[in-house]
């Protein structure tokens, strides 16, 4: 179940490794590195958590204990599933496996959007990278509005490894950016699909934007540059959902 995200002092922090928490990021003060904090890092290095080093004092702002010891974790609303449980959860259902790939979304509130239409559109489950993006918060947690119950996320060290794999099992890679050569509705967007959705500001990377197999964009008039991450991705899944309707 969904619960608070701040685990805060060196006991706490340790004691949620030992149970093997989901701990998405560690923040320490620059230059606590002595006795528990250094065995904590080293833990934590081990399973391939980062680790953030900041000002004491920012760790003071984040604070609600007020006995931080220079040390916060942030540890997951939700479990993380494989991308293998995706695939299963659609085969289960006798459905052509419909993910939703996430380059580097930051913004808690766009990536709890994304899960809510995800869960409406009929996702499969969602793919988001381990670092440079948001994990599954509590902000998270409430604006998916119940929805991260249902949605699986998995969480992946390699996003390029990542896709590469899902093309291996047959599907098609489908970026969403402005440069698209076709617009959304003008592609088939049925069989076995992941949508490739670019972060807030700089879009799909270069490197996982060769990777898709094809780009589309949202034809748009006026004068804004581009549309909000999470409007964009609902959008798309819609077209996805209403295209899988009309072939049924």
């Amino acid at each position: 179940m969904s619960r608070s995200d701040k685990i805060e002092g060196r006991n706490p922090v340790m004691e949620a490794l030992k149970a093997e928490r989901e701990i998405d990021k560690i923040l320490v003060a620059k230059g606590a590195a002595e006795g528990s904090i250094h065995k904590i890092v080293g833990i934590a290095k081990e399973r391939g958590i980062p680790i953030q080093y900041v000002e004491r004092q920012k760790l003071d702002q984040l604070s609600e204990s007020h006995a931080h010891q220079g040390i916060i974790a942030f540890a997951a609303a939700h479990a993380y599933v494989d991308v293998a449980h995706i695939l299963k959860k659609a085969e289960e259902k006798g459905e052509d496996p419909f993910i939703v790939i996430l380059d580097e979304i930051t913004d808690p509130h766009n990536l709890g959007s994304v899960i809510r239409t995800a869960y409406a559109a009929g996702v499969h489950g969602v793919i988001i990278p381990k670092r440079r993006a948001v994990g599954l918060t509590a902000v998270v947690a409430k604006t998916s509005a119940g929805a991260i119950e249902y949605v699986p996320v998995a969480k992946v060290s390699n996003l390029a490894q990542t896709i590469d794999r899902l093309k291996e099992r047959g599907l098609w890679i489908i970026g969403a950016d402005m440069d698209g050569e076709k617009a959304y509705y003008e592609n088939d967007l049925t069989g076995k699909i992941a949508l490739v959705i670019g972060s807030e500001g700089k879009g799909i990377g270069r490197l996982i934007k060769e990777k898709c197999d094809f780009i589309i964009h949202i034809p748009m008039k006026g004068e804004v540059g581009s549309l909000n991450a999470s409007v964009a991705a609902a959008i798309l899944m819609y077209e996805v959902m209403k295209q899988r309707k009309g072939k049924e």
